[in-house]
C-alpha cells in the first residue's frame, strides 16, 4: 500500500511538472499576439472582453477553468452510463491546469513589450514547441486526459470514428466558437485570438508530440522511480541513465 501510495504520488508530481511546461508553451502562444493555441482560444477572447469590460473581468486561466468544467459536463451527457466516475478527476487536474496558465502568464508578461514580428514568430514557435513536448510528456504520465482530450475520446468513442477525425472537428468548432465570440465582443476578427499562429501550432504541437515521443525512454525510467529517504542524488540518477552510461 505504502509503495503503490508512493507511486501515485509521484507519477502526478511529475504530471504537475508536465503540466506546468504545457500551460508555459500556451502562454508564450498567446503572448505572440499572432494566435493563441486552439484550447485557449475561447478563453483568450473571454478574457479579452473582460478587460474592455463586456464580460466578466476574469483571467484567461478562470475562463479556461469553466471551459474545462462544461467539458466534463459534456462528455457525461455524451457517454451518459459508459462514464466513470474516476472521470471527474479531470474537474481537479482541468482547474490545476488554469492556475498554472494563469501562473505562466504573469511570468511571460514581460514579453508583451517586445512586439516586433521577429520576436512574435520566435515566443509562437517556442511555445508550440515548449507545448508538444510538454504532451508527451503528459500522456507517458498515464493519468486522466485533459478534459479538451476527453471530450474528443468521448465523441470518438460514441461515434466510431477515428479519434485523428473528431479531434480535428473539436478542434475546428472551438476555433470557430472564438472567432463568434470575437465578432460578438468586438464586431471583427479576433487576429490575436485567431490567427496564423493558431494554425500553425494546431499541426505544429502534434508534430513535435510525434518527434520526441520515441526519446522519452528516460522519461520512462523516471516514472518508474520511487522516490525515498535516499541522500545522494546519484540514486536518482541512476534511474534516469543506463548503467552502460556510467
Amino acid at each position: 500500500m505504502k509503495d503503490k501510495i508512493i507511486g501515485f504520488a509521484w507519477q502526478h508530481f511529475l504530471l504537475l511538472l508536465s503540466m506546468f511546461f504545457m500551460t508555459l508553451g500556451v502562454a508564450l502562444c498567446v503572448r505572440s499576439n499572432l494566435g493563441s493555441g486552439v484550447i485557449s482560444s475561447i478563453p483568450m477572447s473571454f478574457s479579452l472582453a473582460g478587460e474592455a469590460a463586456l464580460a466578466p473581468g476574469w483571467t484567461i486561466g478562470g475562463y479556461t477553468n469553466i471551459m474545462n468544467i462544461l467539458l466534463v459536463v459534456a462528455q457525461i451527457l455524451v457517454l451518459r452510463r459508459r462514464f466513470e466516475p474516476i472521470q471527474l478527476f479531470q474537474l481537479l487536474v482541468g482547474f490545476v491546469f488554469g492556475c498554472l496558465l494563469d501562473v505562466n502568464m504573469w511570468l511571460t508578461s514581460f514579453l508583451s513589450t517586445y512586439a516586433t514580428l521577429p520576436a512574435q514568430i520566435i515566443a509562437q514557435l517556442a511555445g508550440a514547441t515548449i507545448l508538444g513536448s510538454a504532451v508527451a510528456l503528459e500522456i507517458r504520465c498515464g493519468s486522466v486526459t485533459m478534459p479538451g482530450e476527453g471530450i474528443q475520446v468521448a465523441i470518438a468513442c460514441v461515434t466510431g470514428r477515428p479519434f485523428p477525425i473528431v479531434k480535428i472537428a473539436v478542434d475546428t468548432l472551438l476555433v470557430m466558437l472564438a472567432v463568434i465570440s470575437g465578432f460578438c465582443f468586438f464586431g471583427t476578427w479576433p487576429w490575436t485570438v485567431v490567427g496564423p499562429g493558431t494554425l500553425f501550432a494546431m499541426f505544429y504541437v502534434g508534430y513535435v508530440v510525434k518527434l520526441v515521443n520515441p526519446h522519452l525512454e528516460w522519461f520512462d525510467r523516471l516514472l518508474d522511480y520511487r522516490p525515498g529517504f535516499r541522500r545522494y542524488i546519484y540514486g536518482l540518477a541512476r534511474f534516469i541513465y543506463p548503467k552502460e552510461q556510467w
